[in-house]
C-alpha cells in the first residue's frame, strides 16, 4: 500500500512517486493527490493540460469538487499563467480580472505552468477557501515540481 510520506520534502515526495514508465495520468492523478494532502486548506490540487494543436487547456486529474473542463489561454489564472508562462499568485481571486469561478467557495488560488521546450504544456493549479492561502514558497515548490515533471510530457 502507498501512502504519502510527510517527512519529505515536496519535491523529494514528487520525485518518489513519479514512474516514467507509467502513462502521464497516472503520475499526474497521485501527484494531484500528493498536492491536497501537502499544502494546507486546499480545497482543489490538479492540472489542466494544452490541447494538442490549441491554445486551450482542458481538465487533467484533481481532487476536490467538479470543475471547468475547457479554459482558453488568457483566461482566468491558469489560462493566463498558460498564456504568459509565468506562474500566478492570487491572494483574493475576486480581485483577478477575468477569474473564471469554477467553485464559487475559491477564494485564493496559485497557478504554475509546466513549460518543456518553450511551451506550456499545462498547468499546476491549486484552490483554498480561505484568502491569502498560498506563499510565494508555495508557488517556488510548485515550480521546482513542474521543472521536475516536465520531463513526463
Amino acid at each position: 500500500k502507498m501512502e504519502i510520506d510527510k517527512s519529505l520534502t515536496l519535491i523529494q515526495s514528487v520525485k518518489a512517486l513519479i514512474d516514467k514508465e507509467l502513462p502521464l495520468v497516472s503520475n499526474l492523478a497521485n501527484l494531484s493527490r500528493l498536492f491536497f494532502e501537502y499544502f494546507k486548506n486546499t480545497s482543489w490540487a490538479g492540472f489542466y493540460l494544452k490541447k494538442e494543436n490549441e491554445d486551450t487547456l482542458y481538465l487533467g486529474p484533481f481532487q476536490g469538487p467538479v470543475a471547468c473542463t475547457l479554459i482558453p489561454f488568457n483566461k482566468g489564472v491558469c489560462g493566463t499563467s498558460a498564456f504568459r508562462k509565468e506562474s500566478i499568485l492570487v491572494e483574493d481571486v475576486n480581485k483577478f480580472k477575468g477569474h473564471i469561478a469554477c467553485s464559487s467557495l475559491s477564494r485564493s488560488e496559485v497557478v504554475v505552468p509546466i513549460i518543456k521546450n518553450d511551451i506550456c504544456v499545462g498547468v499546476i493549479d491549486l484552490d483554498s477557501n480561505l484568502y491569502n492561502n498560498f506563499s510565494t514558497k508555495d508557488k517556488s515548490e510548485l515550480e521546482e515540481v513542474a521543472n521536475v515533471i516536465k520531463d513526463l510530457f
